[in-house]
């Protein structure tokens, strides 16, 4: 992923739109409610529905669909990676043998493999919509609002500042390599003298990294800044939108678990149980 998607990101996260103006404390909750629901869920139908809302949130937002499927699998490959052996390892009715007898593929491990996918795509949705109409710093305000302790706030907060200044860096010294006509693909040059060239950029950046570590420091002392200190809180309080938000989700849910349990045979495969555990 190009650096300057992060850059990108919180420009798409300023936007204006009804989801976008929603307080951050509603934006967050929302994600986390959707995500546990689907951690527990054992049956497709409301990971299903669920992400049928998300995607209606994400058109409420003006969001590209193109750019939230590319993040979305992007990530997927960090946790993809997992559930493509759960079809092998787990114990169950083989309904495909390889041609060792260690080499099958069993229903119960095909189950689990169905349900991880679909409450994985599930949860990086609600983490791309959160991450999409929610500015870092707000995410930040929204956790400490929300009761995480003052330092571990604080350590977030600045993190992503000198996120920022970590890639305006990093880009400035890559327009200076490029200015000079370095590419690390390159083979008009030694494999080992790019990977020379590479170690001295990495070298570089910690060496700026220390030198507005320092600088940020000394402007935090002028400022009085000390252990008792705390981060600049918006006073924005949720309103009608908000808690219509939380309530509808909340109604959907119900209503998905109301229907599992007094009508399970109306929805055929979505209905089954996949995993018990």
């Amino acid at each position: 992923m190009n650096i300057m998607e992060a850059v990108d990101l919180d420009v798409i996260s300023g936007q204006d739109s009804p989801i976008h103006n929603l307080e951050g404390r509603t934006k967050l909750i929302f994600a986390l409610i959707i995500i546990f629901y689907c951690v527990y869920s054992t049956q497709l139908l409301g990971p299903v529905i669920l992400e049928i809302f998300l995607l209606i949130m994400i058109y409420l937002a003006n969001l590209s669909y193109k750019t939230c499927f590319k993040r979305i699998f992007l990530l997927l490959p960090f946790a993809g990676f997992i559930i493509v052996f759960q079809p092998f390892v787990h114990t169950g009715n083989i309904i495909w043998q390889g041609p060792w007898s260690w080499l099958h593929i069993t229903d119960f491990g095909l189950n689990w493999a169905i349900i991880l996918s679909v409450r994985l795509i599930v949860c990086l949705t609600a983490i791309v919509l959160l991450s999409s109409t929610s500015p870092m710093q707000e995410i930040v305000q929204s956790l400490r609002k929300l009761g995480m302790p003052r330092d571990i706030a604080m350590i977030l907060s600045i993190m992503v500042r000198f996120l920022f200044i970590f890639i305006d860096e990093l880009e400035s010294i890559r327009i200076s390599q490029k200015s000079r006509n370095f590419n690390i693909h390159s083979k008009v040059t030694s494999y080992k003298w790019r990977v020379k060239q590479v170690g001295y950029t990495i070298g570089m950046m910690f060496i700026k990294a220390y030198e507005k570590g320092e600088t940020a420091y000394f402007s935090m002392m002028a400022r009085c800044y000390s252990d008792e200190s705390e981060l600049y809180k918006t006073n924005d309080t949720p309103g009608k939108s908000e808690y219509g938000l939380i309530a509808s989700l909340i109604i959907i849910i119900a209503v998905i678990q109301l229907a599992l349990i007094f009508i399970p045979n109306a929805f055929g495969f979505l209905s089954v149980v996949l995993y018990t555990g």
